[in-house]
């Protein structure tokens, strides 16, 4: 998973689902160790607790991160 930041380069979350179709990321605001690890192989899944992201609100991309406009 990739990190969210904000604006000012301090991390929202971790990116758990990329929804292709309906444009919107899944982020976990706050993962713990174990979640982080899953996520940054690439198997982990949204669940309640993730913040949904639109692709709108995304100014960035790079292999390590998003990084939105704006805070959410």
């Amino acid at each position: 998973g990739k990190f969210l930041m904000d604006s000012e380069g301090e991390q929202i979350g971790v990116v758990t689902e990329v929804d292709t179709d309906e444009q919107v990321a899944y982020v976990e605001p706050d993962p713990g160790l174990a979640e982080s690890i899953i996520q940054g192989y690439g198997f982990g899944s949204a669940d309640e607790d993730d913040i949904e992201v639109a692709a709108a609100a995304v100014e960035t991309v790079t292999d390590s991160e998003l990084r939105v406009a704006k805070d959410l």
